[in-house]
């Protein structure tokens, strides 16, 4: 029953109104003479509406005339109605037919290059590069060498611990896995000193393989050796170790910033313009004219690629151009004011950056007026651990 409704859509069907006092005993005479009746209606006791195939429509006639029946088509539908409609149309199936071999040719083709980031992480400058090993927008599909694209990306970023490329349509979907940053690791039958990677002032040292080299009070650099990896017997002289310990020190944190007396703020009105601009790959048309109407504005653009399915793109995108208009207010503070005001910024910077708080032992906050402006510092004294191992080379 479906599969000959769905071959009566594409053969042409037509919808029809009947009206008379013996309307069941017409629609049991159409099914005594297998007609396919669908789409059923009754608007009322002696009105009924339904589909029907185009080639059933004389017997439907019949029919009607023997029921006494007044039979009306309301809607024709289907390929034979359009095709009439259209014969003349010489331009229509010109274009038509344009279209769908540019459709077909375009499917050769990657319209789109989709990167999938785990977690969301974000990998400076990945798609440069991708685009740079030969997978890019415009490029025929049989062209792309996937493996030799994932070898040459690998070999040159360190930052990627995983990648697949999968070619899906007209879209390239690139998957990453960001490798996690560990440190070296040096093995324990290794000889390694303990050195500082910070600056600061030691707090506490305790060595428990190899020899301490400065003491509580001391203040070292970066680079500089905390931990020695050896040790030295009366009897067994020196002998090489891997040093291992704990070292804590006071660093320091310093944030900076200049806070101008007579400034301009910026802000948005809330006043927006739209503008448009159709994009075939490379080409782009404007549907609009140059200038904005706002004298400052800030500018943000989005780009919507035109797909068919979920990955059948095609090589035209519409660029949303949004104008947000900017008010510029003149403000002026006092010296006070502004010192409050960078103060408490650069607080809130150093907040977001020390994730253990407790470790927090001091707060120094340093003010240098300049005449038309004042410069602030702002430092927190901070316990950290500053030691890392570092190989012994003979």
């Amino acid at each position: 029953m479906i599969i000959k409704i769905l071959i009566s859509y594409l053969m042409g069907y037509l919808t029809i109104s009947i009206e008379g006092y013996y309307i069941e005993r017409f629609i049991n005479m159409c099914r005594n003479k297998k007609i396919i009746i669908w789409h059923l209606k009754r608007k009322n006791e002696i009105q009924l509406e339904f589909r029907i195939n185009v080639n059933d429509f004389k017997q439907i006639c019949r029919i009607a005339r023997k029921t006494k029946c007044k039979i009306k088509i309301k809607n024709k539908r289907g390929m034979p109605f359009i095709i009439h409609r259209y014969k003349k149309r010489k331009i229509f199936f010109i274009f038509l037919l344009l279209l769908l071999i540019s459709i077909l040719l375009s499917s050769h083709f990657v319209w789109n290059v989709e990167i999938q980031e785990e977690n969301g992480q974000q990998l400076e400058n990945i798609a440069q590069d991708i685009e740079n090993a030969g997978l890019k927008i415009g490029k025929l599909k049989n062209q792309i060498d996937t493996k030799e694209i994932i070898n040459q990306i690998r070999l040159q970023r360190q930052d990627i611990a995983w990648m697949g490329i999968e070619l899906k349509g007209t879209n390239a979907i690139v998957k990453i896995v960001k490798a996690d940053q560990k440190p070296d690791i040096i093995d324990e039958d290794e000889y390694c000193s303990i050195i500082a990677d910070k600056v600061g002032i030691i707090t506490k040292i305790n060595a428990q393989t190899g020899t301490a080299n400065v003491k509580v009070g001391d203040t070292v650099n970066k680079g500089e050796t905390l931990i020695n990896g050896w040790m030295e017997g009366k009897y067994t002289g020196i002998r090489y170790v891997h040093a291992k310990g704990d070292i804590e020190a006071k660093v320091w944190h310093t944030k900076y910033i200049n806070i101008p007396y007579n400034t301009t703020e910026k802000r948005e009105t809330g006043n927006i313009e739209n503008k448009y601009t159709i994009k075939f790959n490379n080409f782009k048309i404007n549907l609009h004219k140059g200038v904005s109407k706002f004298k400052i504005y800030d500018t943000i653009e989005t780009e919507n690629k035109m797909k068919l399915f979920s990955d059948f793109y095609l090589p035209i995108s519409i660029i949303k151009i949004t104008n947000k208009e900017i008010e510029e207010e003149q403000k002026t503070y006092e010296p006070e004011e502004a010192k409050n005001i960078g103060i408490q910024q650069l607080q809130q910077e150093l907040d977001e950056e020390i994730e253990n708080k407790e470790s927090i032992v001091g707060k120094n906050i340093n003010t240098y007026d300049k005449g038309d402006s004042i410069d602030i510092y702002v430092t927190y004294e901070v316990l950290e651990n500053v030691g890392t191992n570092e190989k012994i080379v003979f």
